[in-house]
């Protein structure tokens, strides 16, 4: 790999060429589906497997839930059965009691939904580890002994008459009648959930697995799009509740405990967590098992019993074992594969900040300290970095650098000191602020999204560029009304990745990379947020020489447009022919500042850092090639 940085290449052209041109089998394969169940309910079909079909459709949205939730965010959750009892007893008791018509028993149930899944979401997003689906099964708890308590609902007898649910003045009476109605409405949430995560939004939430910190620094509010995303599974398990509660004209609380819950995650999770068909397959699988089991091991074992569930769990930890990207990862590699987003050809290009004048102060760093209890590791570290300069931060490891890093970015607080942009403060903000001032970074242990393209990747950098109301566009997304946005976003993407010489490898997973090129990925998304200063955490690390030549070219040239670069480095080679000045640090302390000549004969250097005979050695040899 040999980075560019002139213009597009023909690779990458030829590239998005194939990438247009494969087949768009997702397309086809919904359209066998829909074919097959429409046919499915006039064909001389078996009573018994349309009503297997519709539960396996009711359980299907629930899962297409816990696909965003689990599979895309990365949250565990056991409660999702609680919310589709919301769905089911709001239109029971508003339709019984009230006398009201099933579609306001349904806005009723979204609502109440809403509210209790953004109360529960904004306590529980916050948690991560094993802290989450502990306090899942919690509230999921909670809320179903609510259900069987409760005068007004029946308690534990539930409610019972629950009318039959027309649709434009037809009643679906029976089963083969709801068939239409809950396919719909399952067909319907898998293309608004393909929608959202082909998209800027979608991005986000799929950036939430790769760790908060990258995604923060990329500008995206990770607690309001972990927020987000379970109230959209919440409101996919209500709706599920509802087509229940009408379909079997009957409820109580029994299909709406723990039990439940645990069953709809290990649909999501045989089927294929990370896929929205792995839901419909998931679903499928575990009806079909379920209902043959049910009949088959009692026979076999000569007694009554949830035998099954026995089985279930067997199969889980055999599935984990073997196969933990479930079923659907199988019967995808037999299908053609294809990237979710394409690189467009030219399209307009995105707002860009303006650059500062040359010399500008832009980033001030003043007598920053950070302490862990009693370990100082940084220790009142002053220093600046103005426009149009290079300046590297060097020293042995264990020195502080990446700490000084993680406080000019805001990832971790300062204990004393501050830190000001441009003149004005920004020590102790959100690392999702800092970038919209033009400040944006690498990571010394590269942040990426390995099963994402690398398109998509880079993509995630430009989430705070455009359009501000399309940013926050969840509703936009799912339609489809923010297809403009997207080409923009993804076409300005495909130039950063050219700009860098990854423009041929725009579809490649990014978990496929060597290391330098990954390490090469992040620079490009970096270059996505349209920064006025670069922070480079170990940016030649795993890199060949020639291309290490070439990213020195890359940012020479990104030096001359006027953009700023601060870089903590090892390779001193790399170091001392591309920075304009030097800041060295030894146990959180600087030590020693100016330009790499200075910085290469000062004592204190040559003593603690590399050492009096190899820096010797060195100064000779890097003076020679910085003048040459």
């Amino acid at each position: 790999m040999t980075m560019l940085t002139e213009e597009p290449v023909a690779g990458a052209a030829a590239s998005g060429s194939r990438a247009r041109t494969r087949l768009p089998w997702h397309r086809v394969l919904t359209l066998l589906c829909v074919l097959a169940l429409a046919a499915m309910p006039v064909l001389p079909t078996p009573e018994f497997w349309i009503t297997l079909a519709n539960y396996i459709g009711l359980y299907s949205l629930v899962a297409i839930g816990l696909v965003l939730l689990t599979g895309v965010g990365g949250m565990t959750s056991f409660g999702q059965a609680a919310f589709v009892g919301l769905g089911a007893y709001s239109t029971a008791y508003l339709t019984t009691q009230c006398g009201l018509s099933p579609w306001l028993g349904l806005l009723a149930g979204l609502a109440v939904t809403l509210c209790c899944a953004s109360l529960i979401g904004a306590i529980t997003m916050r948690m991560s580890g094993h802290y989450l689906p502990l306090a899942t099964i919690a509230w999921s708890l909670s809320l179903f002994y609510l259900f069987g308590n409760l005068e007004f609902l029946g308690k534990y007898d539930g409610i019972t008459g629950i009318p039959v649910l027309s649709v434009f003045g037809i009643p679906l009476q029976s089963g083969r009648a709801m068939f239409y109605a809950i396919w719909v409405v399952v067909l319907l949430a898998m293309l608004l959930s393909s929608n959202l995560l082909n998209s800027r939004p979608g991005r986000a939430i799929r950036a939430l697995k790769g760790g908060v910190t990258m995604a923060e620094a990329m500008g995206i509010f990770t607690g309001w799009m972990k927020t987000v995303v379970f109230i959209m599974a919440a409101m996919f398990a209500c709706i599920s509740g509802f087509l229940y509660a009408h379909l079997q004209r009957t409820v109580n609380p029994t299909p709406f405990g723990l039990n439940h819950g645990i069953e709809y995650l290990f649909m999501a999770v045989v089927g294929g967590v990370g896929h929205v068909w792995g839901a419909i397959v998931g679903a499928g699988v575990l009806t079909i098992l379920k209902d043959v089991l049910q009949g088959l091991l009692p026979k076999l074992l000569g007694s009554t019993g949830n035998f099954e569930i026995i089985v279930f769990g067997v199969l889980m930890v055999l599935l984990l074992q073997y196969s933990p990207d479930g079923i659907w990862s199988y019967l995808s590699r037999w299908l053609p594969s294809g990237p979710r987003a394409h690189a467009p050809d030219p399209a307009p290009a995105l707002p860009v900040r303006e650059k500062p004048a040359s010399g500008e102060l832009l980033l001030d760093v003043r007598a920053v300290r950070k302490q862990f209890g009693g370990l100082v590791a940084v220790n009142d570290v002053s220093f600046e970095v103005r426009a149009g300069e290079i300046v590297g931060l060097i020293g042995p490891n264990g020195a502080g650098k990446s700490t000084t890093f993680n406080l000019i970015t805001g990832v971790a607080s300062l204990t004393a000191g501050e830190v000001r942009y441009r003149g004005e403060r920004i020590s102790n903000e959100y690392s999702r602020e800092i970038v919209k001032r033009g400040i944006c970074r690498t990571f010394q242990h590269v942040h990426l999204l390995p099963s994402m393209s690398v398109l998509e990747n880079v993509a995630i950098g430009a989430h705070l560029r455009g359009d501000f109301a399309a940013q926050g566009g969840v509703a936009a997304a799912m339609l489809r009304l923010n297809r403009e946005e997207e080409r923009k976003l993804l076409f300005e993407a495909r130039v950063q990745l050219e700009r860098v010489g990854l423009g041929d490898r725009l579809y490649d997973e990014a978990g496929s990379l060597a290391l330098g090129q990954q390490r090469v990925l992040e620079i490009a998304r970096a270059l996505c947020a349209d920064p006025a200063l670069l922070l480079l955490d170990e940016p030649a690390a795993g890199l060949r020489h020639l291309e290490k030549q070439a990213l020195a070219a890359l940012l020479r040239k990104l030096r001359g447009e006027g953009m700023s670069v601060l870089l903590v480095e090892h390779d001193m080679d790399f170091v001392m022919n591309l920075t304009d000045r030097l800041v060295v640090m030894e146990f959180g302390t600087r030590i020693a500042e100016g330009s790499p000549e200075d910085v290469q004969r000062n004592p204190a250097v040559l003593e603690a850092y590399l050492g009096t005979d190899a820096m010797g050695e060195h100064e000779g040899a890097g003076g020679d090639a910085r003048g040459a």
